[in-house]
């Protein structure tokens, strides 16, 4: 439990997230849980009477014992890095407001873990999912439906919430998306033949009426798809297929930017795709190897150009 004080600070925190940064509620919500811990630990720490003014009472020890009680929860390195980070992301806008000394909090080092890297599927792997994901549904609608989406995280390099998040309004694709993603940052993605024909045919045998601005894709009873739904036809798929648990829905956007990065494309433009705000994070998110990589910079380089 925690005070009205801690909680009103907190609402306020996640308000700003989803209004300025335009953060997805899975975000928001995640962020509530991570920082909700946090304060609950301190409010048995130091009690309910301070309210917000309680993190700056925080100190080194404090921080080391939360991450020890988190870690005795079993909670793993990787989500506990992520948890921290939506501390320290909270205490630094409490702080701003009321003038709070947060030092400590911000000093705490996040847990080292290792990095799992993407595993993309195959070319080959990746058109084999799409066709059987559309074989997978008994209503043809539905099947349409599943390969549309499925095609456009590999197509277009979407992501699920981005494929998902898709209205009425652009169910005529032509050439090319204005997506809004991570942030609220919006970007132009191409759109391919393939990924243009397969919403087409789902538009042309939905059963509901696609209001322009209402959800592209629906679920059974017309509401907005669940993104769980197409969670298990890819898994149903990969197993039909003899594929790696890594065959999810999300493997088929690292699939689209490694592809387009082994078929000779733009690191930076691979990066615009996808709408990554860092280029390290698309150099993780593909998997090509060290040749692939030192032809790319020798390429794009000025200073492998005598400049």
């Amino acid at each position: 439990m925690i005070g009205p004080g801690m909680r009103d600070a907190l609402a306020g925190w996640l308000d700003h997230q989803r209004a300025l940064k335009g953060a997805p509620q899975t975000t928001i919500d995640a962020y509530a849980r991570d920082v909700s811990g946090f304060l609950s630990f301190l409010t048995g720490h130091f009690g309910e009477s301070g309210g917000v003014a309680v993190l700056g009472q925080v100190r080194v020890a404090d921080m080391r014992a939360w991450m020890a009680h988190e870690r005795g929860r079993g909670i793993a390195a990787r989500s506990l890095a992520r948890e921290l980070s939506a501390v320290k992301g909270f205490a630094r806008w409490a702080a701003d407001r009321h003038d709070i000394e947060i030092s400590a909090i911000l000093a705490a080092r996040s847990p080292k873990f290792q990095r799992k890297l993407p595993r993309p599927l195959s070319e080959d792997a990746a058109k084999q999912m799409i066709d059987t994901v559309g074989d997978q549904a008994r209503e043809p609608w539905v099947a349409a439906r599943d390969m549309a989406v499925v095609t456009l995280l590999y197509g277009c390099g979407l992501r699920i919430s981005e494929a998902l998040g898709l209205t009425g309004a652009q169910a005529d694709m032509g050439d090319a998306l204005r997506i809004r993603g991570k942030g609220g940052k919006e970007r132009i993605v191409p759109v391919i033949g393939p990924a243009r024909d397969a919403v087409a045919r789902y538009v042309q045998i939905c059963p509901f009426d696609l209001d322009p601005k209402g959800p592209l894709f629906r679920g059974a009873r017309g509401g907005a798809l669940n993104p769980r739904l197409i969670a298990k036809v890819t898994e149903r798929a990969r197993l039909q297929l003899g594929l790696p648990a890594t065959a999810t829905p999300h493997a088929m956007r690292h699939s689209f930017a490694t592809h387009l990065l082994n078929a000779g494309g733009d690191l930076r433009a691979i990066q615009e795709l996808l709408g990554h705000a860092s280029l390290s994070t698309t150099q993780a998110y593909t998997s090509v190897d060290t040749a692939r990589l030192m032809e790319v910079y020798a390429a794009a380089h000025p200073r492998a150009h005598g400049a």
